[in-house]
């Protein structure tokens, strides 16, 4: 899982990548006018079937039907938004004039946010989550805590326990912010227990269970991440309170960090108002009879809709983290340029990433200890992320999918690493045709990348009408086409790859 796809990458003639870039990008616009032009002519069905919402332009109509985006997007109207802003003021206010009290002063702050809209209730089961993890991490036993934390977890699944929880609530949408609260704190939790059990902080039980406690309700990651460790997060306000950060940049930085957010927000929104994708993949029926190109404008713009949406969700609260004095993860790649499912995994949540490497892959032995080990690792990795994310049946497909995709890759790529192989290919094959041959290859894992991608967003019954449609139905028509664009999209990411530092 540790393994990026990162081939050894000759130069092409410009004209060749220019046809790339070019085909690459046709595709992607005349694919999204195609399902435009299909979500207008089925307006009307969807708006009875699905109750489209008026747009913010006269004339426009709105898909809601993505709950992620519409729940983010609300709470951000109704305090989110504020308390943010307010966790920024502060920091830079105590950053000028208190810099020692800077973490106390967040860290208070921080609280109180989450008990205004989590309630006293909704806060007393996170602060029993961090007393039994905090109490378990003092045996210094990782795999007890590994044990503790996952039961914690598992409270999230437990009906009788979610219908107490949303007795203490108005509406649906207060209890799914615990919950997904109580998920992302779930993290912060193992990583505090295990880098206490590996290498605790030489200071008093006080002292460490205040830096958990600011860990935990840490504001900008507190709902929805990205997740950063608990030794990155120490490490990184302590220098941060050490230091009087006067950057005349700040400003500048957090203005164009904005600027570049609200963009992504506006995109976001204009994909929703001119393709109502999300109504569309969650009817069988428009699914058997979408055109292929609008078919395949629904595959992109579901993907792409949501790289952006993580753009936004992630942006705002990284910007924030970056003015505390933390390195939070790099934000999302474009999913239009992945062409790996090892590159996926690394690039678009490297938060997620780091945290699995850290605590799943390595301590259970990665590639250290030989193939086995490696696949046993990886399947435990991605095990978790599924019962992370509920251990619904989609989601065990999609993480079965992504174990595959992945082992396949390192298979491919440990198999030509062989010498014997290696020199075969070098003496009978120019570098560009190895190139060549390498974005083909590429181009079955990226069809096999969007495929997963598409049970993960929309479901098993949207995996298994695309897979009839493309590669059943359509295996002499649509597979071959589909696969040559693929081949392009391949070309640019490998592009950008040999381009990067």
């Amino acid at each position: 899982m540790s393994s990026d796809f990162k081939p050894q990458l000759s130069p092409l003639p410009w004209p060749e990548v220019f046809v790339y870039w070019v085909l690459s990008l046709g595709s992607h616009l005349y694919s999204f006018y195609q399902l435009h032009k299909f979500s207008k002519e089925h307006e009307a069905g969807l708006q009875r079937e699905f109750q489209l919402e008026n747009g913010i332009l006269k004339g426009l109509k709105r898909d809601p039907s993505d709950f992620e985006w519409s729940f983010w997007t609300e709470w951000a109207k109704k305090s989110l938004l504020c308390t943010l802003v307010g966790h920024g003021i502060l920091s830079r206010l105590t950053t000028f004039f208190y810099p020692k009290l800077k973490v106390l002063t967040l860290t208070v702050y921080d609280f109180l946010a989450a008990s205004s809209v989590l309630g006293f209730k909704g806060v007393s089961v996170l602060l029993l989550h961090v007393s039994v993890a905090f109490s378990v991490a003092q045996l210094r036993k990782p795999s007890l805590a590994w044990v503790t934390n996952l039961l914690l977890l598992s409270t999230i699944y437990i009906q009788p326990l979610q219908n107490i929880q949303r007795g203490w609530y108005s509406t649906e949408e207060e209890y799914y912010l615990l919950l997904f609260s109580v998920a992302v704190c779930g993290l912060r939790f193992i990583s505090f227990s295990l880098e206490h059990c590996w290498s605790p902080l030489d200071r008093s039980r006080v002292v460490q269970l205040f830096w958990l406690f600011s860990y935990t309700f840490y504001h900008p990651f507190f709902y929805n991440g990205p997740i950063i460790t608990f030794k990155a997060y120490t490490e990184q306000m302590r220098r941060s309170a050490e230091g009087n950060n006067r950057e005349e940049s700040v400003l500048s930085y957090a203005l164009a960090r904005s600027g570049r957010v609200l963009l992504w927000w506006c995109l976001a929104e204009y994909m929703i108002h001119v393709m109502y994708m999300h109504s569309i993949q969650s009817n069988e029926t428009y699914m058997e009879i979408l055109p292929p190109w609008a078919l395949g404008g629904l595959a992109l713009a579901l993907v792409q809709f949501f790289y952006v949406k993580y753009l936004v969700l992630f942006g705002f609260p990284s910007m924030l983290a970056t003015l505390d004095g933390l390195v939070p993860p790099k934000l999302p790649r474009c999913v239009s340029i992945m062409y790996s499912f090892t590159g996926m995994w690394r690039h678009f949540d490297e938060g997620l990433y780091r945290w699995l490497i850290r605590y799943i892959y390595v301590p259970l032995g990665g590639s250290r200890h030989g193939p086995f080990y490696k696949v046993l690792s990886t399947g435990f990795a991605f095990g978790f992320v599924c019962f992370w994310h509920g251990g619904l049946d989609y989601l065990r497909y999609w993480a079965l999918m992504n174990w595959a995709g992945v082992l396949v890759e390192n298979g491919i790529k440990s198999l030509f690493a062989l010498s014997c192989l290696r020199s075969i290919v070098e003496q009978n094959f120019s570098m560009g045709v190895q190139r060549r041959c390498i974005a083909l290859l590429c181009a079955f894992s990226t069809a096999m990348l969007i495929l997963s991608n598409l049970v993960f967003l929309g479901g098993i019954h949207v995996g298994r009408i695309v897979w009839k449609r493309v590669f059943v139905q359509g295996w002499s028509t649509i597979a071959p086409s589909m696969l040559a664009f693929l081949y392009c999209f391949a070309q640019v990411g490998l592009e950008r790859t040999s381009l990067a530092p």
